[in-house]
């Protein structure tokens, strides 16, 4: 009877500790940290036209990820890359100058993405693309760091959809806010 009267304390005390204890801290997966989404700066393109690829990252308050000019060698660099699609020619990559910030784990300012950032691809519709709605797949590699962890790299599939009309005539510039500045 004593032992079990001890076992049943014992699980009533475990139980109460258990209940009273914090939930541990939910630390994100970097695909949770960044959202990008892709835009076409016209709509329709034409064959034979170019056209770019906005790219807007929305970077979760409280974490950073490294710039395309990376501070040190271990560092991973944000990058933009595709496979260019029958019908497409894909040119450079345009990305952001970072900002320079310090944090608590490192010695040296570290330049750094926060908030919102935009990267921008050029692309040529060829006279031969496919009419119609083509998908563009973009690959965005990246590593989220706060100021307390750095989580692991991620690439994340980003989908471009841009339509393709025959005649430059009916192409019409679209998101002219997304696509007038550097920044």
């Amino acid at each position: 009877m004593r032992l079990g009267l001890a076992l049943l304390c014992g699980i009533l005390v475990c139980s109460a500790i258990a209940v009273a204890a914090p939930p541990p801290s939910q630390i994100p997966s970097g695909r949770e940290v960044v959202s990008p989404s892709a835009f076409a700066s016209f709509d329709p393109v034409a064959r034979g036209g170019s056209f770019q690829i906005a790219v807007i990252l929305k970077i979760r308050d409280g974490f950073h990820i490294n710039a395309r000019e990376k501070s040190a060698d271990y560092l991973i660099a944000t990058d933009l890359r595709t496979q260019a699609p029958q019908g497409f020619k894909i040119g450079d990559v345009a990305y952001p100058k970072g900002e320079l910030h310090t944090f608590s784990f490192s010695k040296t300012p570290l330049n750094v993405y926060q908030g919102r950032i935009i990267l921008r691809m050029e692309v040529s519709a060829l006279p031969d693309a496919p009419l119609g709605t083509q998908h563009i797949p973009l690959k965005l590699r990246y590593q989220a760091c706060s100021t307390e962890i750095c989580l692991p790299p991620v690439t994340q599939d980003v989908d471009a959809a841009v339509t393709v009309a025959s005649a430059a005539t009916s192409a019409r510039p679209t998101h002219p806010e997304l696509f007038q500045s550097q920044r």
